[in-house]
């Protein structure tokens, strides 16, 4: 029966949630969601993956009227969501929630868009599909527990599907029969596996995993409005998602645990730099310790990083030899921010990837397991840092949360500061800020023409 598994009374919850019961404090979150979203996919844009798959979608032609971020071309929901998530998702700069361990904007915001597009949705049924969108994502994932990240899988990329189509059948109206076969359908769309975090080279196939999860959970929606049925109980029934990829670590009651009254997306970490979310701390201490100081290799003689248990044995790399290898990496993204600038996100790719100096520091860099970081682990990010310089000083300082998450958040100043600075390298200060003042009002569209026209606009800026 229905009443025996978690998963029916999340869905009827969300279902039936509306605009006018999200707290004002959710609303605004899901704004900044929105933005930040933006500003990384037109970033991501610039990048070769995203621009593979944006010629090989619109090569296909597939018929439809949805934006795709960064260009004119017009493409399918589907289509067009499995771009933008890709682009949201390309560059390591895209939001996450620490305890799931997951990044829902990349699945999320752009199945909401596109859905939005191709139905005529308003702004209020966007952000309340964000906020739909992140709430069933989380849960899901930490309701899997910790069996999926041991075993090798992206938790991100497993759950993206359930997100996406929470997201789209929100926006377009689903009723609760639709929404439950869509969230059926999608969780046979689950998969990724972190072989992109082998140390052997990543590729691009990240960068994929949450466009294809976008694409999936978008046309699980359009699929449904057309009769296709799916199980009504894919998440916690026998064969779903927690069974299959969560085992003994499941926990099906955090499907529902303060449901109503906890709100995911307000959990949302915003990145500051574009690398892996376990190595922000360690960039952030380190670059505190720089201060103005411009450093030489020869000016550094050990660097001491103490951090969970599962950072330690995923980030741990000390020579990439790609983009995504060096954003993974705790001994490349450590010397960047004693030799460079680790904000740019240029610095993670090119001549730094060889540099003699920056591969003197990394060979200097000791990771160990922190027994306070691997206390507070997944809920929170910590990092143990000490410094020794050549001439005998040491620096030495632990942060249990960096800037940017819920502990020390953003302000709207510096979230808006880093979207203009991702969003003029593709539209240009004009368009950028008036995408961004658009973002601002979306409550109050009565559809996102106005938005999405600044938002596919074609490149206008290097």
């Amino acid at each position: 029966m229905a009443t025996a598994y978690r998963s029916t009374g999340l869905i009827e919850f969300l279902h039936d949630l509306t605009y006018d019961q999200l707290p004002q404090d959710v609303r605004a979150k899901a704004r900044q969601c929105l933005l930040d979203a933006l500003g990384c996919g037109l970033f991501g844009t610039l990048q070769p993956w995203s621009c593979i798959l944006t010629a090989e979608m619109i090569e296909e032609r597939s018929a439809g009227n949805c934006t795709v971020i960064g260009h004119d071309a017009r493409l399918s929901a589907p289509a067009a969501a499995m771009c933008n998530g890709l682009a949201i998702h390309g560059y390591e700069l895209d939001d996450l929630i620490a305890s799931s361990i997951i990044h829902p904007a990349a699945a999320v915001v752009p199945a909401a868009l596109a859905a939005a597009e191709a139905s005529g949705a308003s702004g209020e049924a966007v952000i309340l599909g964000i906020v739909a969108g992140y709430e069933i994502m989380h849960r899901v994932a930490v309701a899997m527990g910790v069996a999926p990240s041991r075993l090798g899988f992206h938790v991100t990329s497993l759950t993206a599907p359930v997100a996406a189509a929470m997201a789209a059948g929100k926006v377009t109206g689903l009723d609760l029969g639709q929404l439950t076969s869509a969230i059926g359908v999608s969780c046979s769309a689950a998969s990724g596996i972190k072989a992109f975090a082998s140390g052997d080279g990543g590729g691009m196939v990240k960068r994929l995993h949450l466009g294809r999860g976008a694409e999936a959970g978008v046309r699980a929606c359009q699929l449904v409005r057309r009769g296709f049925s799916g199980p009504p109980y894919a998440i916690d029934g026998r064969f779903g998602l927690l069974e299959i990829f969560g085992g003994a670590t499941a926990a099906p009651e955090r499907l529902t645990d303060g449901l109503g009254s906890k709100w995911a997306i307000s959990d949302i970490w915003f990145k500051v730099y574009p690398i892996c979310g376990w190595i922000q701390p360690v960039v952030q201490v380190l670059s505190d310790m720089r201060g103005d100081r411009t450093f030489a290799a020869k000016d550094v003689a050990s660097v001491k990083v103490g951090v969970s248990s599962y950072a330690a044995a995923n980030n741990g790399n000390p020579a990439p030899v790609d983009t995504m290898g060096a954003q993974y990496s705790i001994p490349f993204c450590a010397a960047l921010a004693l030799l460079g600038d680790p904000k740019d996100p240029a610095e993670y790719g090119g001549d730094r990837l060889s540099e003699p100096a920056m591969r003197e520091i990394q060979s200097k860099v000791e990771i160990y397991v922190s027994p306070e970081a691997e206390a507070v682990y997944p809920a929170k990010f910590a990092a143990d840092v000490e410094l020794t310089l050549a001439d005998g000083s040491v620096r030495r300082m632990f942060v249990p949360e960096c800037r940017g998450t819920p502990a020390d958040p953003c302000s709207d100043a510096e979230l808006e500061q880093k979207f203009l600075i991702l969003a003029r390298k593709v539209l240009g200060q004009d368009d950028a800020r008036a995408l961004a003042g658009k973002v601002s009002q979306v409550d109050g569209l009565e559809s996102l023409a106005d938005l999405t026209r600044l938002l596919g606009a074609a490149p206008k800026a290097s």
